[in-house]
């Protein structure tokens, strides 16, 4: 999506020189996601939900179970906000007021559509997993029909979003730039423990591939 091609509630005006409607960049952005955080207002209230998720195609996949009446509520059209954020630093300037982050952000308006068919929902199910531990789907059995059916799964077309990133040390006026104060940046990285195997994994298993850190 072009800035000339954005809708107005994508557009971004506060420090417009950080904001990207490139789609190869907000793709990346949510490559490297695992948690969305999903807004809708529900009885005329609003709510925000973190939700697994992975990008299908030009589509950003989500499940739950069919019980949560947030997602019925999404399900049946209602309009929803979703927000991916990674943070990688801290910058630390030599006063609160200038002090910042190191970001990148996807912001995306739009509608869900319910995957109902079993196929698509199996094959959206399985590119999540996939997204989470890559090839895990291959070694592990198939979800049941009422596995399927207990999960609702929505897709929210990649329409209409915008992204905004941050990063480098920080700004400040030279009169607070004093020598005896630390400032600079502290980088913030998403890493991975050892895999603790369960009780019933043998000792010559190995564990499963990491997913790429979010960068």
């Amino acid at each position: 999506m072009s800035p000339t091609s954005s809708r107005p509630n994508t557009r971004i005006t506060r420090l417009a020189d950080r904001a990207s409607y490139d789609r190869e960049t907000a793709y990346a952005i949510l490559d490297a996601a695992l948690i969305a955080h999903l807004a809708v207002v529900v009885d005329g209230a609003p709510v925000v939900m973190p939700y697994v998720c992975a990008r299908a195609g030009d589509e950003l996949v989500l499940h739950g179970s069919t019980r949560a009446g947030i997602l019925s509520a999404i399900a049946q059209g209602a309009p929803v906000s979703v927000a991916v954020t990674h943070v990688d630093g801290l910058v630390l300037a030599r006063s609160a007021f200038h002090s910042s982050m190191n970001y990148r952000s996807v912001v995306i308006h739009g509608r869900a559509r319910a995957v109902d068919d079993l196929a698509e929902k199996a094959q959206l199910l399985e590119a999540i997993a996939d997204h989470l531990t890559p090839g895990r789907r291959a070694v592990t059995r198939g979800m049941s029909d009422g596995e399927l059916q207990a999960t609702q799964v929505l897709a929210i077309a990649l329409d209409t979003f915008s992204a905004k990133i941050r990063t480098g040390g920080p700004i400040e006026p030279p009169e607070d730039r004093d020598p005896n104060v630390w400032a600079g940046v502290i980088p913030l990285a998403l890493t991975f423990g050892p895999a603790e195997a369960d009780p019933t994994t043998p000792a010559h298993l190995a564990p499963p591939e990491r997913r790429p850190a979010n960068d």
